[in-house]
């Protein structure tokens, strides 16, 4: 495990995983919305849908390790270059929207995952504002 590296569209999915994965629960919500993302996103044209399944078994195998979080994290960040790192954010906040609630272990994780990815708080509201604002229900 220390030898991994992801490719940026591996670190995005990656970025998905570890936010379903924060409340130590995986939603079919959260699950059903990764898949979507991977299927509809730009970001994603030449990723195959399969290898969400790969990603998330070596995101969950890092998350069993005492640094798991931290060691994520910074792969996604060695993956991506500054402004995949905003897309990166964007997707965390549209799989912890997935499943209309946030607990507190989301809410800790997004702000720590916006640190480690280094975006700016202002930035980060507007992504989580927007997300907020897809899923609203009439």
């Amino acid at each position: 495990m220390p030898n991994t590296r992801f490719n940026p569209q591996e670190a995005l999915v990656c970025a998905m995983v570890l936010m379903a994965a924060s409340d130590r629960m995986m939603s079919d919500a959260e699950l059903a919305m990764m898949s979507r993302l991977v299927q509809t996103l730009p970001a994603f044209s030449d990723f195959h849908p399969n290898g969400i399944s790969s990603v998330t078994e070596t995101c969950l195998t890092l998350l069993d390790r005492a640094d798991g979080l931290d060691r994520a994290c910074t792969l996604i960040r060695e993956a991506l270059p500054p402004r995949l790192r905003e897309t990166a954010y964007l997707l965390a906040c549209e799989v912890a929207a997935a499943d209309g609630d946030l607990t507190q272990e989301e809410l800790q994780f997004l702000q720590d995952f916006r640190i480690a990815m280094d975006i700016d708080r202002l930035i980060a509201g507007a992504i989580e504002r927007a997300a907020r604002a897809r899923y609203q229900v009439i």
